[in-house]
Order: structure tokens, then sequence, then C-alpha cells
């Protein structure tokens, strides 16, 4: 075999190179940094992102998934109500977690609930944490007066829970708009729980801007002449985020159970589209009849999504702290 043959045969060093095609480099960074390290090495945190991803992954795409739409009203079967799990004599396997009331499939319910749940929940966490971490970016860097009167505002708003603010925002939308209950069912939900939940971003967000402000990076942005928002935005405002990134994995899961709280209690989202509290309320009122299905397996899918957030928000934290590493 001639040179040229051998040449053919073997491929040239760079197209071999050309071959192998590297990662992005920020990729690479991540799957060499301590947290992708704590999270391959932490059997927890894998199971809850797990059971995580599987409920956020069912709940977006539970037009695809689930085996009945629930949202089609037209498509339900009164003599199908009530009907318990497949696997009981009176069950059909056409229902694997039996239906409830209105002969709605309980596991599409589940599925459709939790996109609603989730929704709520991570929306007024995203609200509470832009609230929350501009008031406590301003109280901190500004200082005296400013400061002294943000966290009075904070304490104030601590002492009126979601709940009862819930029950206020909605007497008064109803009063205001008493034909659009079902518009401001969402906006209710997301309002209420923002209002108190912001607060604890804030002190978090201050307390580590107390620090920073002082140190020399700051000070030497101050001399060169830099604005005092473009510090907090550039500066100030990176270096505080880890806190509140950890507070706010772990205030989603609360946001779901204070949503299904209010609409356990009628302060929620319209039956017509009902969130895992509403399936909550609705099988209360057949759990001593003997359906008890209707409210197990909605309150089992909140316990599993509370408690795979907080394991995860727990490893977190864990893992953005130094001191552990």
């Amino acid at each position: 075999m001639d040179h040229a043959e051998v040449s053919a045969v073997t491929p040239s060093p760079a197209l071999a190179d050309a071959a192998v095609v590297p990662a992005p480099r920020g990729l690479r960074r991540f799957r060499d940094g301590d947290v992708w390290h704590s999270f391959t090495h932490s059997p927890t945190a894998m199971i809850a992102a797990l059971v995580a991803f599987v409920c956020i992954f069912c709940a977006l795409f539970a037009n695809v998934v689930a085996p009945h739409d629930t949202q089609n009203l037209a498509t339900l079967e009164l003599a199908d109500a009530r009907l318990p799990p497949a696997w009981s004599a009176e069950g059909k396997r056409s229902y694997l977690l039996g239906t409830d009331d209105q002969g709605r499939d309980i596991l599409s319910a589940l599925m459709y609930g939790t996109r609603i749940s989730l929704f709520v929940g991570v929306a007024s966490v995203l609200l509470s944490m832009l609230v929350g971490v501009s008031l406590g970016l301003l109280s901190g860097f500004a200082g005296g007066k400013t400061d002294a009167f943000i966290m009075r505002i904070c304490d104030v708003m601590l002492s009126f829970p979601s709940i009862l603010i819930a029950l206020l925002i909605d007497g008064v939308g109803r009063a205001l708009f008493p034909n659009a209950h079902d518009t401001l069912a969402f906006a209710v939900l997301i309002i209420a729980i923002s209002l108190t939940g912001w607060v604890q971003y804030a002190r978090t967000v201050r307390g580590s801007t107390l620090v920073e402000r002082n140190k020399e990076y700051v000070q030497a942005a101050r001399v060169i002449g830099v604005s005092s928002l473009r510090i907090m935005r550039r500066h100030v405002l990176p270096n505080v985020m880890g806190p509140v990134l950890v507070l706010a994995t772990i205030q989603v899961a609360t946001a779901i159970i204070i949503e299904a709280t209010l609409s356990f209690l009628g302060v929620g989202v319209p039956p017509t589209s009902p969130s895992l509290g509403t399936l909550i309320r609705v099988g209360n009122d057949f759990l001593f009849s003997g359906e008890w299905w209707i409210t197990i397996f909605p309150g089992a899918v909140l316990v599993l999504i509370a408690l795979s957030v907080n394991l995860l928000g727990d490893w977190l934290r864990d893992a953005l702290n130094p001191r552990l590493r």
C-alpha cells in the first residue's frame, strides 16, 4: 500500500480534531464546578430533581400526556362520576386513579391541576423576588431614612397573613368587578402570595448589601465616578443573588402550599380549571362517604412537589455555602 492509499484510509490529524466537537466553555465549567459535583454525589438531590422533573413535565405537557381532556366539559360523562381507581372491583381501566364528582379523570385532573399550581407558585415567587430584591438592594445601599422606611413596611406586611390579604383582595375585586371572578382569581392568588412573600427577599438582600457596600470594589467604583444605580445593578446585585436563589427555590414550595390552602378555602382558581387545592376541597366533601381517592391523590401530589422542591432548596443552600466545601 503506497503513501496515497495510507492517507486515504487514515484520517489526517486536522480532520480527527475537527470530528471531536468540544463542549461549550460554559458547560465544561459547570460540569467541572462544585455545584454539579455536589449534585451528582447527593442521591437525595438527584431523586428530588427527578420527582420535580416528572411533575413539571406532566404539568407542562398535560394536553399530550394526560389520557383525558378535563378542560373540555363536553367530554365529561356524569355516569362515570365518583368511580374508584382501576384496581378496584367497580373501577374502569380507562380511569386509572378514578373520577371525581363531575366524572373527570383524577389522573388527568392532577396533571392539569399541577400546571395551574406551578404557574401560580412560580409567578408569585418571581413577583416577590422582583419587588423584594429591588427594595432590599435600595434599603441596604442607601441606608438612613430610606432603610428605616422600607424596613418598617416589612414589619407591617409581616403582620398580615396571605390568607387574610387574599380574602380582602377577593372581596374588593368582587365588589368592583362582579362579572370577572374567573379572570380575577389568578391575579388574586398571585398578588396575595406576593404581598407577603417579598419581605423575606428584602431582608435577605438588605443584609447582604450592608456587607457588600463597604468592600473595596464598591469604594473603587465610587471613586472613578460610577453612579449608585450602576453600582447596585452591575456590582452589588450579582454578589447577593446566591441566598436569593436558595430562598426562591424553597419559596416555590411554600407558594404552592399557600395556593392550595387558598383554593381549599374557595379563594382560588375557578372550579372549571381546578388546581390541586381545588381538587382537595372537592374531594373533602366526599371523603366521609368513601370516595377517598378524590382527596388522597391530589394531596399526595402536593406533598411530593413540596417535598422535592424543599429538598432541592436544602441541597442548593449547602452547595452554595463555601464553608461546607
